[in-house]
């Protein structure tokens, strides 16, 4: 069974890179190694596999090349009900926005299959209130090595029989999550050949629309309070006139 990821143009991938250094973030343009960019859905549904993940690299000859893979950067409903993969007061792992160099290598997820491993501390967001929704303070952040993989959900012909796990469900506690299992052990190959060149450490990077969403929608509350402002201070100031 084959993967159903798309191929990605140059034209994509050029902007990819626009993105990453606009944010002064790493870009690798040695031969197959790889640049492994997740973008998170600007509006999440957690038990949805509505991200995608990004994966582009120099080719043998030198040449651009890149695929888009779906899958999840949401922990699910079913942790997010809970409040946490264990613990129901230590909130629920949201990996935030931003570039995580070198803090990836490949391991067994859970002692069962090659996946890629956190294997340096890092920071996430925690999300309390046990509810459905992406929730979570921009300024409260906790760090430490949390298991934040990246790997597959249902293996083989999982529930479509073409590879697609449907819902989210147990599988995504804050990690990084394929959908299709024919594209993760794809991707795996790619990621075996990074290692053989460069050594077994990668970098992830994530991008999240949801929180330029957040930010647009802030700003434009913003603006219309200060409209509002102005327009009530110009009529106080033709009352006053008068």
């Amino acid at each position: 069974m084959a993967c159903n990821k798309e191929s990605i143009s140059y034209a994509q991938i050029q902007s990819l890179i626009a993105i990453m250094k606009s944010r002064g973030y790493i870009v690798y343009k040695e031969r197959n190694r790889l640049n492994i960019v997740g973008v998170r859905n600007p509006s999440p549904r957690p038990e949805k596999f509505d991200d995608n993940f990004y994966v582009f690299y120099k080719n043998d000859d030198n040449k651009w090349v890149g695929y888009k893979y779906t899958g999840t950067t949401d922990p699910s409903t079913s942790y997010l009900n809970k409040g946490g993969f264990e613990d129901s007061t230590s909130g629920t792992a949201i990996v935030p926005q931003g570039q995580y160099v070198d803090s990836y290598a490949i391991g067994k997820h859970n002692g069962k299959y090659d996946a890629l491993r956190q294997v340096r501390p890092f920071c996430v967001y925690r999300d309390y209130n046990r509810d459905d929704i992406l929730n979570f303070n921009v300024e409260d952040k906790v760090c430490g090595d949390f298991g934040i993989n990246i790997h597959r959900a249902m293996a083989g012909g999982a529930d479509d029989g073409n590879g697609n796990t449907e819902n989210v469900g147990i599988y995504s506690a804050g990690c990084q999550v394929f959908n299709n299992y024919y594209c993760f052990q794809e991707f795996m190959e790619l990621a075996g050949t990074h290692a053989d060149l460069y050594g077994n450490s990668f970098t992830y990077t994530l991008l999240d629309k949801s929180l330029r969403n957040k930010f647009l929608v802030k700003r434009s509350i913003l603006v219309a309070a200060v409209g509002v402002g102005v327009f009530l201070t110009i009529v106080g100031i033709k009352k006053l006139k008068k």
